[in-house]
């Protein structure tokens, strides 16, 4: 199963924008990704169509299964 780091933030229009780590350490630590996205901010280098990354809305850890079929 694949895992994602999904943090969301609001940019200055007010919508949601997100950047994704594939494969993240595990156990993931809330703490350690929630200095990440305050860096994040703090160091603005991210922009969006919305604007630039204004603050944090959560993070979640999505998990994603895939599974191969044999077509003919």
């Amino acid at each position: 199963m694949a895992k994602t780091l999904e943090m969301l933030f609001t940019n200055e229009d007010g919508k949601s924008a997100t950047i994704s780590i594939e494969s993240p350490i595990e156990p993931v630590d809330p703490v350690a990704v929630s200095a990440a996205m305050d860096t994040i901010l703090t160091a603005n280098v991210f922009s969006t169509t919305g604007g630039d990354l204004v603050g944090k809305r959560s993070a979640r850890i999505v998990e994603r299964n895939v599974e191969e079929l044999t077509v003919n």
